[in-house]
């Protein structure tokens, strides 16, 4: 099963994270298919940007994104992801 999910970057109590289409089995930092987009909580106004027509085609896929990736999408006022 493919996942919608975070992978973290950056240093200690830094942290920087990109989008990612990856294997639910694999490690969280682990291999992934493709990416995404990236979020930056550090950044003033919490910097995210997705490439939301390729996460549309993922969900359509099948992929499931997880909470966190969720939350985000509805942020980004992504009325037409399927989540």
């Amino acid at each position: 099963m493919v996942r919608l999910r975070l992978q973290r970057y950056g240093t200690k109590k830094r942290p920087f994270y990109r989008l990612v289409a990856a294997d639910a089995r694999k490690r969280r930092d682990g291999r992934f298919i493709e990416q995404l987009g990236y979020y930056d909580p550090i950044a003033v106004g919490n910097q995210i940007k997705f490439k939301l027509d390729r996460v549309n085609y993922w969900v359509e896929k099948g992929a499931r994104p997880s909470e966190t990736v969720q939350s985000l999408l509805r942020k980004t006022q992504a009325a037409g992801v399927a989540v």
